[in-house]
């Protein structure tokens, strides 16, 4: 049987849920099947060693990602722009130099941000697949007449039945209609539950005292300054508990000040990045989500395989992974709807177990094996 050659981009194998879920796919997929190429804008990332060694991956840049506007960084920054724009402007030199003029049956998106870069490929006979993972209807620079590009893509996978019927609403004809196909993200739950198992000496906090865990890139969209202030309230009302969170980005210095204004040193702490947060999730009493958007937030998925009670803003995605709140608390997208999921957690002391009753009595969609199933029918099928 002749392989499928298939071209997939993405910006970097960074430690993001878009990311893993790609690797998680790779890691799943026959060889006898597939001959994969993964283009990676940069060449970084704690997930390029989980690449499978079958898949070829080129790239553009090598190096670390810059999350900060240093003055020193800025000159290295915009070399990196310009070079990948380059290759956006002329694609034939990218398919000619860096991909040695090898034909591909299909050209996958792995993100929604790769739109432009597959739209631009000068192989015209190639079926272009986007795969969107993230809440594209609540990001300024994906306007009405951007997001209908994306119908000039053979499929547009989404991840939750809010992005499909949005999607929906865009589309103008039955065709491009049809072309919206929502999947579950695929999780390895082996996986998970096994690197939970692992031994931390770090974890903040072993006072029996109700700890939240919130884990994510420190980025704005995130919400932890939301969730810091609702912390310092429950506090100062004498709801005593404890924070943590995991995860770094552009935005973590403005989290730690606002930490350190609100006197909270004691009570919460930002761990930073942990190539494992599983044990600390683990150790932890409840998740909680205070995302202002999110595509598919895969940790939530996750939190569940860890059977842990969650609380969780109203964002795309939530409602299909905590099925319209019987696996999990779903508050308002707001300070004030985070603040009263965390209370009612703290106050109503049979409310975790009856969370955790229901998990453990639920068939969860998102199985590896189905998930994986799906997305081969789809790149078969098209």
């Amino acid at each position: 049987m002749k392989k499928k050659k298939i071209l997939i981009r993405i910006g970097s194998l960074r430690h993001g849920g878009a990311e893993k879920v790609l690797v998680t796919f790779l890691k799943n997929i026959s060889p006898d099947k597939y001959e994969v190429d993964l283009l990676i804008n940069l060449y970084s990332g704690i997930y390029i060693k989980e690449v499978p060694s079958w898949v070829n991956v080129y790239y553009l840049l090598k190096g670390e990602m810059i999350t900060t506007n240093r003055p020193q960084d800025i000159p290295v920054k915009a070399f990196r722009v310009l070079y990948q724009k380059m290759f956006l402007w002329f694609p034939a030199l990218l398919y000619r130099f860096v991909l040695k003029n090898k034909k591909y049956d299909v050209e996958l998106a792995a993100i929604h941000g790769m739109y432009r870069e597959i739209l631009s490929s000068p192989q015209k006979d190639s079926k272009k697949i986007i795969w969107v993972q993230n809440d594209i209807f609540n990001l300024k620079e994906y306007t009405p007449e951007v997001i209908r590009k994306f119908f000039k893509f053979d499929r547009i996978l989404v991840i939750s039945n809010k992005l499909k019927e949005e999607m929906h609403k865009l589309a103008g004809t039955e065709t491009e209609k049809q072309s919206v196909i929502k999947i579950f993200n695929p999780i390895d739950k082996k996986d998970t539950l096994e690197k939970a198992n692992a031994s931390i000496d770090d974890y903040p906090f072993n006072n029996g005292i109700p700890t939240f865990i919130s884990i994510g890139t420190v980025y704005p969209q995130k919400g932890y300054d939301r969730l810091l202030q609702v912390h310092k309230k429950l506090s100062d009302e004498g709801l005593k508990h404890q924070l943590i969170i995991i995860g770094d980005g552009y935005d973590l210095n403005n989290i730690q000040e606002l930490l350190n204004k609100l006197e909270v040193q004691e009570t919460a702490k930002l761990l930073g990045f942990r190539s494992n947060p599983y044990p600390y999730l683990k150790k932890a009493d409840f998740y909680v989500m205070s995302s202002r958007h999110e595509g598919f937030p895969t940790i939530i998925a996750e939190a569940l395989i860890l059977n842990k009670p969650i609380s969780a803003t109203d964002i795309s995605g939530i409602k299909d992974l905590l099925q319209d709140g019987k696996l999990g608390m779903i508050t308002p997208n707001s300070e004030d709807g985070i603040y009263e999921g965390m209370k009612k957690f703290l106050i109503e002391k049979g409310l975790a177990e009856h969370y955790k009753k229901e998990i453990e009595n639920t068939d969860l969609p998102f199985v590896l094996e189905k998930s994986v199933q799906h997305l081969q029918e789809i790149i078969d099928e098209v």
